[in-house]
Order: C-alpha cells, then structure tokens, then sequence
C-alpha cells in the first residue's frame, strides 16, 4: 500500500480518549496560575468563583462539542467543524493560529516548565545554566531539556499510536492519583482553621495586589470588569487543550460516542480537580502567601506546609509527571489537524501521508521543529499571553456553528445532540464573548498581537488557494 493511501487505525477507546483530555488539560497551570487569580480578585470567594465559571464554561463548551464530533468523527476536530459550518477559509485561520501559536507554543511552554521543575532535582539543569552565547542569543539548559523532551515524544508518537497512547493513559492516571494524595494529605494533615477562617473573612470582597508595593487595594466601578476578566486568563488556560481528542477521533472506536464522552468525562474531571484543589490551597496557605508564592508557585508552598522541606521534591515530581504527560497528549493530537489541513491542500503536502505505523509522522516533525524553534526565542511566556484570545474566539466560532449547522444541513444525522440546546450553547457564547472583549480593552498590547497572529493567515491562504 503507498503512504498516501494508508488510513489511520482505531485502537483508541473511552478510557483512552478520556486520559488524552484528562492528561493535555492538566499542565502546570494548577500548580501557578492561583497567585495571579487572587492579585487580581484579592479575595477566596472570588478565587473559587474563578475556577467554578472556568469549570462550567468549560464543561458546557465539550458537550456541546460532542454533537460536532458525532457528526464528523474524522480526524482533525476543530478544524473540520469549522470548515462544514463556515468555509475553507475560517478552517484554515484556525489551522494557521493552532501552527503558528497554539499548539506549538504551549508544547514549548509545557517543555521549559518540564525542564525547570527537573532542575528542582538537579540544579545544572536550570534555566540560568547557560550553555551558549552569542550576541543576544543565550542557550540554556532549561531549553535544551525542553527540546529534548518534545524530540522523544514526536519519536514516540511517530512510532505508532499503542506505544504513546499507553505512555499517556499511565502518567495521567498517576497524575490524577497524585494531585487527589495531594489534596487529601492537603485536608487532613495541613489544613488550619485559623487559616481557613481568615481567608473568608472578607470572602467576597475584590481587591488588587501590588507585589512591588506588598499592598492591597480595593477594586471598583470598571476595573472589577477588568480585574475578572484577567483573573481568567490563568484559569482559562489552564483548563484549555480538552478539544484535542477531536482531532484524533479517526483512530477511536466508535467517535460518534465515545468522543463526546470524553470530552465530558475529561473536563469534568478535571474540573473538579482543579476546584478542589483551590479549596486545599486555601484551607492551607494564608491569602497573603498565595499573592506572593515565589515564582507564582502556590503549590510548592501548599506542599512545603503539609509536608515539611520535602514538598518541593513532591511538587517538582508531580509537575515533571504531568507536563510529560501534558506534552504527549498535545505532540499526538496536534499532528491530526496538520495532517487534514494538507488533505485540504492548506498546509505542506507531505503532512498528508501516514507512515508504516499509520500515524501523520511527517506533520508530527514539523510541529516538533517549530515548537523546539519556540522553545529557543524565549518568548513563550509572551506567546502563552496571547493564546487565549485566539483559543477564545475560535471556541465562540465553532459552538455558534452548531446553530449553523441546524439550519444549514438539518436532516443529517446528529448520533448526540447538544446538552441544553440552545440554551446551554448560547450561555457559553455570551461568556466567551464578553471575557474576549473585556481581555482586548484591558489587555490589548498582548491579546492584539494575538488577533494579528490570526488574521496574517488571511494573505498566506489566498496566497496557497492561488498556487
């Protein structure tokens, strides 16, 4: 049989799709992200309330992606919906967006966070270890790490889909067991009630945090809209990449169930996690600690007053665990939408073909050379700034597709339908919409460049529909 001609095999079931969402959900945004969330909102009431409205959007956004995935159960997910309720040219923006930073940027990122947690256990591993210089370049061996990871995943994966898909089902169950130790251990062995009581002593009252100044200050008026909005961004973030197993619903057994399934057993999942975890950070470490956690880390904290000077070994362990983990789901699922794209004739015709394992091996190290070229700029953590707002406005796009598709093509078969149509989908919408709009008044030097990002794919479509 010829590369081109091969197909992708199905050797995906439930428990697998729901650990690649369990497993590219969790990142290191968990264990950081809440130091930001209560400098913006200053209080536990609201950090909780954070968390509770990224869960339910979140939740609320993958089962209604469950009636697109039963519809198309195809490789390439997102992409695909776009194009059946747009047009080619919105599928690809998406496409360009998803190469150029979404999924390439957060794999670097989730590479540099890898390497910088190992060098908790060995210090030359660091990113201030630096290696090579030359004018305004410096190498350093957090990046080095970072690149060698994704080289080893893309090989994995490359291999075929048994091997990474074991690989995947393991670390996130062993990530799941260990964050679920760690909020009971959490609860039973560092939990304070004086502690607990004087961080809901003010519950729900908004106030700002100036690390610079170590003082609070109160939030009103228009800055409250600002102030949530921003809060968000960490969280929304953090419960981002739960699509990915659309984009391999060619090799899962029966997608036009099991997709939707666990889209809705991944977020929730995680969701409670995630909720439960805030509530340990704040049965255990005063709100003050949480604001100035170094290097953002609240979860090094949290250990260290449960567990003494070990916890920052545990921690380092665990996040070393579950950005591997993080990493392989995103390597396997992203190489999906490259390799439809170039079916489609918008992307390099090689990523078209499946190698001798049936897997898009060509798409996969092509996605791993831009994302170790992302890993040397330095400029992840600017890239991870502007993410959300394309991540945003493509969800807005795809579950507004749903309503196009009703009226578009209404006698096709829907296997699953939207949960709490239109009701459900339509709440989603509004959100989204409102949290983008806030994100581009108040935060328009990096959530801009976002939407420039995505909209140079314009120029580079036309220009390859002419070729």
């Amino acid at each position: 049989m010829e590369e081109n001609e091969k197909e992708f095999k199905k050797e995906l079931g439930l428990l697998d799709g729901t650990m690649l969402v369990v497993g590219s959900m969790i990142g290191s945004g968990i264990f950081i992200v809440s130091a930001d969330i209560v400098r913006q909102v200053g209080s536990a009431g609201w950090l909780i309330a954070i968390w509770l409205l990224t869960s339910v959007i979140t939740i609320i956004a993958a089962v209604s992606y469950g009636e697109l995935s039963a519809m198309f159960p195809k490789a390439g997910g997102q992409y695909v919906y776009l194009k059946e309720a747009y047009n080619k040219l919105i599928a690809f923006l998406y496409g360009w967006s998803f190469f150029a930073v979404i999924q390439t940027g957060t794999i670097a990122a989730v590479g540099v966070a890898f390497s910088k947690f190992a060098a908790y256990l060995y210090l030359p591993l660091s990113d201030e270890n630096i290696l090579f210089e030359i004018s305004f370049f410096k190498l350093n061996a957090a990046q080095v790490v970072s690149i060698i990871t994704i080289i080893f995943l893309t090989y994995l994966n490359s291999r075929g889909v048994k091997d990474s898909k074991l690989l995947q089902t393991i670390l996130t169950i062993i990530k799941i067991l260990s964050l679920i130790g760690l909020i009971v251990f959490g609860f039973i062995y560092g939990a304070k009630a004086d502690i607990w009581n004087a961080n809901w002593e003010n519950a729900f009252v908004l106030q700002s945090f100036d690390k610079d100044t170590g003082l609070w200050s109160s939030i009103a008026g228009t800055t409250i809209i600002s102030a949530i909005s921003a809060a968000m961004v960490g969280s929304v973030f953090s419960s981002d990449a739960w699509n990915g197993v659309t984009f391999i619903a060619g090799e899962i057994k029966n997608p036009q169930r099991n997709v939707g399934l666990s889209l809705f057993l991944g977020t929730f999942i995680v969701s409670l996690i995630y909720v439960l975890a805030n509530v340990m950070y704040l049965a255990v470490v005063p709100l003050q600690d949480i604001a100035t956690a170094p290097s953002d880390r609240v979860a090094v904290v949290a250990s260290q007053n449960i567990f003494g000077s070990v916890g920052t070994i545990i921690i380092a362990v665990m996040i070393m665990i579950s950005t591997f983990a993080c990493n392989n789901g995103l390597i396997m699922a992203g190489a999906r939408v490259y390799y439809t794209m170039a079916k489609d004739g918008l992307f390099f015709k090689k990523a078209a073909n499946l190698n001798y394992a049936s897997v898009p091996s060509w798409a996969l190290w092509v996605q791993c050379f831009w994302a170790s070229a992302l890993c040397l700029t330095g400029k992840y953590g600017d890239l991870l700034d502007f993410v959300v707002i394309i991540v945003l406005i493509f969800y807005i796009l795809t579950i507004y597709g749903i309503f196009i598709l009703r009226k578009k093509r209404p006698n096709v078969e829907r296997p699953y339908k939207a949960f709490g149509y239109p009701f459900l989908p339509m709440l989603y919408i509004i959100i989204a919409l409102a949290l983008s709009v806030a994100l581009l008044f108040t935060k328009f030097a990096t959530c801009g460049w976002g939407v420039l990002i995505m909209l140079t794919g314009i120029p580079i479509y036309y220009l390859t529909q002419r070729k």
